[in-house]
């Protein structure tokens, strides 16, 4: 398969296929069109010398200084040169690749006034499998995220570095190999590459699409918990949720009635208790509040991903280059940020779940931290304080990065959104959450395992998919394995097969 790209009908699946499966993406044939009515009106402007912003003048506070003819292919290669920047750990070659699916599909709906020949560069160099090294620091997320991609675009000019089979080589290796010559950037085209939001998109659509997998994921280790815990159905009952119809309420409220509804054990603890603490009886009301904000979220991102988000932008219709703004990553940098304490949320629950099961104060006759040998073995104790760091790590990086903006530019570019920092946060509280719920699987799996009763056909089958990768623990060993392989249980979607009819 391959994904057709024309700036206005990429999907969020068609980005993870490409930036995670490898899958290939082509021009649409009806993006050509537009691309070179735009292109003409941008050589046409120059032709007559009327000054446009980052054509014929500089950039930023330098956008009232002129730029001789003779030196406008210089401007645009001394814009990517002067935004290679970036600093810090390189960003994984997934984000790469989608920043340049994203990069190419904006430019593709021809409102930016580059060249085709442009944007299939950048598409044969994913393609072909050659990622530029792009920094993960160093974008104010407002002029778009200027060094992640001038860092990108580099390599299409020959220069930077790209990794390549595994292996980083100069840009210009790279494109031998792929056998691409250098570009030489024409008239507003190192302005096209650099101006817009697609590091942070991209960082953050990957982490929405992993945000509602681990929310479904959520559902189901809640519910080994709940029955291993003997939880009270009642607060799940549909009629409740109905009374405030929430639409991720209703859903997780959905999922735990259908995960625990053929449940022996829940069934026989009907009666024993009016209602449980929050921990569990709250369940469709925390995790269907995450959910709704993952929604939310993923609205956003899809938008952006069919954005054109450079300046100025070219309508050939009309023959007019309007300068405006349509980079400030501010919907993104929002959005990231509720994405981030939508996603600690499910992390700060699962870890109270986690506690009453280990607790022998609070899980109804299971042993101590849910082994037999307690004082000898110490069996989930410590796992526990990971889930705690890894949830008190997830507040500091919740902390909103929208909130903050120091100005840039002499004061030109006077608030700006840092939603690339936000989005960056978010995918490390995905990551920890992950983890998180990892420990609760572990724990509620074994306080089932102890109580040797039979559970339901769902969470029963939850639970043989952990036990073929994590036996129980009967004495104390190194949990570090059985955490990852929990969570690449999770992370892999592999769970939620118990979700299906």
């Amino acid at each position: 398969m391959t994904v057709q790209l024309d700036g206005r009908c990429l999907t969020l699946d068609e980005l993870i296929r490409v930036a995670r499966g490898g899958e290939e993406a082509t021009l649409a044939a009806q993006s050509y069109p537009r691309m070179e009515a735009s292109r003409r009106l941008i050589e046409e402007t120059l032709a007559g010398g009327k000054p446009v912003y980052g054509v014929n003048t500089g950039f930023g506070k330098f956008s009232d200084v002129a730029i001789a003819a003779a030196d406008v292919v210089k401007l645009q290669r001394n814009l990517v040169l002067s935004c290679c920047v970036g600093v810090g750990t390189p960003l994984p070659s997934e984000v790469v690749r989608a920043m340049m699916l994203l990069r190419a599909n904006s430019l593709a709906a021809g409102d930016s006034g580059v060249r085709p020949v442009l944007v299939e560069h950048l598409v044969e160099l994913l393609n072909r499998g050659v990622h530029p090294v792009v920094p993960s620091q160093g974008s104010v997320g407002a002029s778009g995220d200027l060094a992640p991609l001038a860092h990108l675009s580099l390599v299409l000019m020959g220069r930077g570095h790209a990794a390549v089979d595994g292996e980083i080589v100069t840009g210009g290796e790279a494109l031998r190999r792929a056998a691409l010559e250098p570009l030489e950037l024409q008239a507003k085209e190192g302005l096209s590459l650099c101006n817009g939001t697609q590091a942070m998109t991209a960082l953050t659509a990957l982490a929405v699409h992993d945000a509602a997998r681990l929310a479904d994921s959520a559902d189901v280790v809640a519910a080994l918990s709940a029955e291993a815990l003997r939880a009270v159905a009642a607060a799940f009952d549909e009629r409740l949720h109905r009374s405030r119809p929430h639409a991720g309420q209703i859903a997780s409220a959905a999922n735990l009635r259908r995960l625990l509804g053929d449940s022996p054990i829940v069934a026989a603890a009907a009666g024993e208790r009016v209602q449980d603490a929050y921990a569990l009886r709250c369940l469709p009301q925390v995790h269907g509040a995450s959910r709704d904000a993952i929604a939310y979220v993923r609205g956003v991102v899809e938008t952006e991903m069919n954005s054109v988000t450079d300046n100025p932008l070219v309508y050939p219709r009309e023959g007019d280059v309007l300068s405006g703004g349509n980079f400030h990553g501010q919907p993104l940098a929002l959005a990231a940020d509720f994405l981030g304490i939508a996603v600690a949320e499910l992390a700060n629950i699962s870890e109270r779940r986690t506690e009453r099961l280990l607790n022998p104060a609070l899980n109804l006759g299971l042993p101590a931290f849910l082994t037999s040998e307690g004082g000898l073995n110490d069996g989930f104790m410590v796992a526990q304080y990971t889930a705690a760091a890894l949830v008190s790590e997830n507040k500091v990086l919740a902390h909103p990065a929208s909130v903050d903006s120091i100005p840039t530019s002499a004061n030109q570019e006077d608030h700006v959104s840092m939603g690339s920092i936000g989005a960056r946060h978010a995918r490390e509280i995905v990551a920890n959450a992950t983890r998180v719920l990892a420990v609760e699987l572990l724990c509620a799996s074994q306080a089932m395992d102890l109580r040797g009763l039979v559970p339901g056909a769902r969470t029963a089958a939850a639970k043989a998919l952990l036990r073929a990768r994590v036996p129980m623990l009967v004495e104390d060993r190194e949990l570090d394995s059985d955490i990852e392989l929990a969570a690449d249980l999770i992370r892999s979607g592999a769970l939620l097969a118990v979700l299906q009819d």
